[in-house]
């Protein structure tokens, strides 16, 4: 008896070494280049590649279903990119929220851990739209549920330790992300992230516009705006030509008058979205006797008189829908402005979507996301910039949250980053990080960014998107 099982015990073990060296012999026989593991796998197909040294870059499609709860509805194909340095090393997976760029580039945590960069582009962003497009699947679950996929194609070939990250509306993605699947990555780092929990309660934004900067600028500001109102008849016979010239039409927000005010009450907010406090020194001093161009250049520097148009719209459809339906969107109050001078105030993003597409708010979607970080967020970093409006309503920590922070990088814009913190909660930000992506202890005093920083690489301002447009 004891001979037999010793028999099948040797034959069993004979076996299992046929079978590994079998299953050797066949990881040995598959693709070893980066860009054939990479099309090997199924749905994957390459756009483009080019180079940069130390990398390899490459654009590619990715196969996804329009709906991810029935699969057998059709298919879209999603654009990502990837910057590959070695499969040895972390990745991160960043999303901007909107069209993904095609032009190499490394975001902050990819520095941080001298790893690769999987970018993705935001479904319903062109070309990465269904065609017909059917708008109802266009929601925050469907788009993390893209993100997993991507993230379950690729961990074969990236082996290592994943973190998420993303600026701004690609902070929020990050965050959604983290929240339907937690399991995904190993950390996550949420730049500039608004989290807007309750969309008809917006009293934080005014309470930032009466206090941010200083006095002196904030004045100047407020002048310009208010004098671009009093001067709406000979600005609005301006805009007209401006439109004509360029072929600019206005029937989604219905109207030049409407583009216009839109455009004006934009202003102080996309100034201490993009600019700082010394750029206050652009602002024209004296608006009231200000020349008709030095108020039009310097509202059109700063918001864009083409933002409002249906041309300036329509890329950001995806965005807009988005706001109406679960994101939601500010609404700020002018009290330094008579009410004459405004025809409609701040308005709703359903304005600046064609009526075309049909649309409901659920207001449950983003309190369920802010109770959850509250209560679950772990290995999550969120970073604010102290005169960034879109931080008055940011996301903040329970007692559930586990090695989970919130810094805010002081005097810093919509471009705020970790290098920008002062300088305790930029080591211990930079050790969460690395210890996150398994290349280092968390010894805060030697944490550094294992790569060099490169200028044409490394990105360092915010991605220019209009105002009111996380």
């Amino acid at each position: 008896m004891r001979k037999a099982l010793r028999w099948l015990l040797a034959l069993a073990v004979f076996i299992g070494t046929l079978s590994t060296a079998g299953a050797a012999t066949a990881a040995q026989s598959g693709p070893t280049d980066i860009k054939d593991r990479l099309l090997a796998i199924p749905g994957m197909s390459l756009i483009q590649e080019k180079p940069y040294p130390g990398y390899r870059y490459f654009v590619l499609n990715y196969t996804q279903p329009i709906d991810h709860r029935h699969p057998d509805r059709g298919t879209f194909q999603q654009r990502i990119t990837v910057l590959h340095k070695d499969t040895s090393r972390p990745t991160v997976f960043y999303t901007g929220g909107y069209n993904v760029s095609t032009t190499p580039s490394r975001r902050e945590p990819t520095q941080i851990v001298d790893g690769n960069q999987v970018s993705l582009e935001y479904r319903f962003f062109t070309p990465s739209r269904p065609d017909p497009a059917d708008w109802s699947t266009l929601d925050i679950w469907q788009a993390a549920s893209d993100q997993h996929r991507v993230f379950e194609a690729l961990k074969p070939v990236y082996g290592g330790h994943w973190i998420a990250t993303g600026g701004s509306k690609g902070g929020m993605t990050a965050t959604y992300y983290e929240r339907f699947y937690p399991r995904d990555m190993d950390g996550v780092v949420a730049y500039v992230a608004p989290n807007d929990v309750v969309n008809s309660e917006d009293s934080a934004y005014d309470r930032f516009f009466a206090g941010v900067g200083t006095k002196e600028c904030r004045d100047r500001l407020n002048a310009v705006q208010r004098e671009a109102l009093v001067r709406r008849e000979p600005l609005e016979k301006r805009y007209a030509q401006y439109a004509a010239d360029n072929g600019y039409t206005f029937g989604t927000i219905g109207g030049l008058d409407k583009a216009y005010e839109a455009v004006v009450l934009d202003y102080v907010w996309g100034f201490w979205q993009y600019s700082l406090l010394e750029d206050c020194d652009t602002v024209p001093a004296h608006a009231a006797t200000a020349s008709d161009d030095e108020i039009w250049n310097s509202v059109d520097t700063i918001s864009g008189f083409s933002a409002y148009t249906d041309q300036g719209l329509e890329p950001y459809t995806p965005y807009y829908y988005q706001a109406a339906t679960q994101l939601g969107a500010p609404t700020i109050h002018f009290p330094y402005i008579e009410r004459k001078l405004i025809h409609y105030g701040y308005q709703p993003p359903r304005n600046f979507v064609p009526r075309s597409i049909p649309m409901r708010f659920q207001p449950q979607a983003m309190r369920d996301v802010d109770t959850w970080v509250r209560h679950h967020a772990t290995h999550m970093l969120f970073v604010y910039g102290q005169n960034d409006p879109w931080g008055s309503e940011r996301f903040r920590l329970g007692t559930g949250a586990r090695d989970a922070y919130v810094f805010t990088a002081p005097g810093m814009n919509h471009g705020a980053n970790v290098a920008g913190l002062v300088p305790g909660q930029k080591a211990l930000a930079t050790a969460r990080i690395l210890q996150w992506a398994g290349v280092s202890s968390a010894d805060v005093a030697k944490a550094e960014p294992l790569a060099a920083f490169d200028a044409k690489l490394d990105v360092q301002d915010p991605e220019r998107e209009p105002a009111l447009r996380p």
